[in-house]
């Protein structure tokens, strides 16, 4: 059998399966403190967001892993999130923890996710899909605008930081 350019044969590649998890779980647990080091890398302090785990309940949010042979390469989830206060709107779905291993990266598995995560808040009724990132991640940004997101204004925790940036794309209409 031949090899591709990477070494690697058609056998050898598992195929991703996407699951939904609790956040809790030891899985999201792990890739969870891993996004955290990365987030200290990159701006020096961790997500200091207050996440719980009964946020992503369905069907008032989901929490998924990419699975890879059994190992957990990649994370997201959405939560319901509606508070005024905070610059969100009535129907708004939030990203949270979108993650991806450095190794598993380049193989559209947070594109996959992020359409995942998409189809199951539609399906939840919700009108709007809204996320904060920052400027340090632009892999993120590119995902986010190739996948129709736009820049909208500030909502959340990060609103009053320069770094940060929020995007949002409404889910009704739309197909994925």
């Amino acid at each position: 059998m031949e090899s591709s350019p990477a070494g690697i044969r058609p056998a050898d590649v598992h195929p991703v399966e996407i699951r939904p998890v609790r956040y809790d779980h030891p899985d999201a647990v792990a890739l969870d403190a891993l996004v955290q080091q990365e987030y200290v890398e990159r701006y020096g302090d961790g997500d200091m967001t207050p996440l719980d785990p009964r946020m992503f309940v369905p069907p008032r949010g989901i929490y998924l892993l990419a699975y890879d042979g059994g190992r957990a390469v990649a994370s997201g989830g959405w939560r319901v999130q509606e508070d005024a206060a905070e610059g969100y709107a009535a129907g708004d779905a939030e990203i949270k923890r979108m993650f991806v291993l450095a190794e598993a990266r380049g193989r559209g598995l947070a594109r996959r996710i992020l359409a995942a995560l998409e189809a199951d808040a539609r399906a939840a009724g919700r009108s709007r899909m809204v996320l904060e990132t920052g400027i340090k991640q632009p892999e993120a940004l590119e995902l986010y605008a190739s996948s129709g997101y736009a820049h909208v204004t500030k909502f959340g925790l990060y609103r009053t930081y320069d770094d940060s940036r929020c995007m949002a794309k409404p889910l009704t209409g739309t197909a994925g």
